[in-house]
């Protein structure tokens, strides 16, 4: 997978063997002239039918909540000015006035010459406990690959450490970027377990571990070398 996604939607449409949207999607900011992408499924988050709007700065923070729209317009300002990895946790108000909450993940993006021209990474969104059928969904995969648990227990714990999320949307989050890079879910989990854990007592900034989250597809060794 690139994360530059080559101007594709990314593959994030289904959940599980029941059909329903997952509550993630992809962004990219091009620093240069300011411009946005979001995926289809962030634009839902925010409340718009994909195709129906064009996102701005301006637009992006006037979706924050009140209360949490200074500390983003100061993020996106350190982004631009550092061109570092960055991760938030924050609310977002969508066109009907719903409040959400979201974990937003970002990593640098580069042109073909190796220059840092923006950042790109994900939305996710976790304002609430799922319904009882998509939690019995959720334990009928983990039972199906009971097997291989163990990695992936273990990426969930770490992520919910690092980002403060729920169980069931570190899942998510680790199901989705499976699907994203096309790799299996057990590969990727252990990947990121491992990255997490051979760096945890040395990093010293949460975007060291934004950018290992983001990148650990590219370090996953896939069977048969392919």
């Amino acid at each position: 997978m690139k994360w530059e996604l080559d101007g594709q939607t990314a593959s994030v449409e289904w959940a599980l063997a029941g059909g329903a949207a997952q509550p993630a999607g992809w962004f990219r900011f091009y620093f240069t002239d300011q411009r946005w992408e979001w995926s289809e499924q962030v634009q839902r988050m925010h409340g718009y039918e994909p195709g129906t709007v064009t996102p701005t700065t301006e637009l992006v923070l006037s979706h924050k909540h009140p209360e949490d729209r200074g500390q983003i317009a100061a993020t996106i300002d350190q982004i631009v000015n550092t061109r570092q990895a960055f991760s938030t946790r924050h609310r977002i108000v969508d066109t009907a006035g719903n409040v959400r909450h979201v974990v937003v993940v970002g990593d640098r993006l580069f042109d073909d010459d190796g220059d840092v021209i923006g950042t790109h990474g994900f939305y996710i969104d976790v304002s609430g406990a799922p319904g009882q059928a998509n939690e019995e969904l959720v334990s009928a995969r983990l039972a199906e690959i009971n097997e291989n648990r163990a990695g992936i227990e273990q990426a969930k714990g770490m992520l919910m450490l690092v980002y403060g999320i729920s169980e069931t949307a570190a899942f998510e989050l680790l199901k989705w970027l499976s699907q994203e890079a096309n790799i299996k879910l057990r590969l990727l989990a252990e990947q990121i377990a491992e990255d997490f854990r051979a760096a945890g007592a040395r990093l010293g900034a949460q975007s060291e571990f934004d950018h290992l989250l983001l990148t650990a597809h590219q370090r996953v060794a896939q069977p048969g070398g392919s």
